[in-house]
């Protein structure tokens, strides 16, 4: 445990959102996905939720707001304007946590491309449909930074 760093962040993970850059993209995948094949490394994070890991990440990691886009679910297959419950929840995290981003739906096979070119992906335990998402790091601000005070 460390102080300050949210509790569903193991040491996989916080190093993954470290070690990422501005533009980097990270994926939350839920049980079904295939993310052993993608081609990106694969944290686990069995046990938790995507919601749990989407708001560990997202408490400590910026969205990037020098792009239209910066988070994405996937769209259901033969549906494109339905929103799952679990995606009702992602978006709520996003601005609670991100600000004034939209969770993008975008398709099936479109979802796995943009997966493919991820930075790492966070294999959960998550066993609603279409609990995955999409994030693209932003710029961590100096002011945003520790800093212990010198009094």
């Amino acid at each position: 445990m460390l102080k300050g760093i949210h509790p569903l962040l193991g040491p996989e993970l916080l190093h993954a959102i470290r070690t990422m850059g501005h533009g980097d993209e990270i994926v939350i995948a839920d049980a079904n996905f295939p993310s052993s094949t993608m081609g990106p490394k694969v944290v686990r994070a069995d046990g938790v939720g995507a919601p749990g890991i989407l708001e560990a990440i997202l408490a400590h990691m910026p969205l990037d707001t020098f792009v239209d886009e910066s988070a994405w679910r996937m769209e259901v297959v033969g549906d494109a304007t339905a929103v799952p419950d679990i995606c009702v929840t992602f978006q709520g995290l996003v601005k609670k946590l991100a600000g004034d981003f939209t969770v993008v739906p975008i398709e099936r096979f479109a979802f796995y491309e943009r997966a493919r070119r991820a930075a790492y992906i966070v294999a959960t335990t998550e066993f609603q449909l279409y609990g995955n998402i999409i994030l693209k790091k932003g710029v961590v601000r100096p002011e945003e930074l520790f800093r212990v005070d010198s009094d």
